[in-house]
């Protein structure tokens, strides 16, 4: 369950709510980039001409990762819960936006905000996360953050929003991190359906 009411939620985008089969590695070596350093650090810090070239060759692994992506399992459910719950929903990413809104329309993702590393810095800075409490005027700390990875949790934390971390069944050192851990997002459906349905029974004693 969750420690605080359930007000928002904002969702990573890929291995998140769609699929991605972008390979790291092969972009590191194609610009680089050692192991240990976060890519978009190591782009943003290159000189000018370089930055350039290696931003577009970023940007052509994104799209063409973002052209192939299917819809994760528990995805549309998930969606239809909040909206009939009223709770707003919004992506924060750190694609491109050009490959964001590509996956975004392949996938008939019904959600409108969308925040890209265009819109503010990258996670794990909280600024998006931020940026959304304040547009919805909610407290952080009645915001879920979903994501699949570290970035996303810290995130959270950053911005004292709770977290659901989607770990597709595999094992991860940083999950304890995680307000709450999910396999899937059908698992997070039944979990936000059992907090409102509690809160409903509350309301009607």
């Amino acid at each position: 369950m969750l420690p605080h009411k359930l007000s928002g939620v904002i969702f990573d985008l890929d291995n998140t709510l769609v699929s991605s089969a972008l390979n790291f590695d092969n972009i590191r070596d194609a610009l680089g980039c050692e192991k240990n350093i976060d890519l978009l650090d190591f782009v943003e810090s290159l000189p000018e001409s370089q930055k350039i070239q290696a931003n577009e060759l970023l940007v052509e692994f994104e799209i063409n990762d973002a052209r192939k992506t299917e819809k994760l399992l528990g995805t549309d459910q998930l969606l239809a819960l909040l909206s009939g719950l009223n709770i707003p929903c919004a992506i924060v990413t750190r694609n491109c936006r050009e490959a964001a809104l590509i996956k975004i329309k392949h996938n008939n993702i019904a959600i409108e905000q969308v925040f890209t590393r265009a819109d503010h810095k990258a996670k794990p800075a909280p600024d998006a996360l931020l940026h959304l409490a304040k547009l919805w005027n909610l407290p952080a700390e009645n915001i879920l953050y979903v994501g699949d990875y570290l970035y996303d949790l810290q995130a959270a934390k950053n911005a004292n929003t709770m977290s659901c971390l989607v770990t597709h069944g595999a094992e991860v050192d940083y999950a304890s991190m995680a307000t709450i851990v999910v396999n899937e997002l059908t698992q997070l459906s039944d979990t936000i359906t059992q907090i409102f349905a509690r809160e409903t029974v509350g309301i009607a004693k």
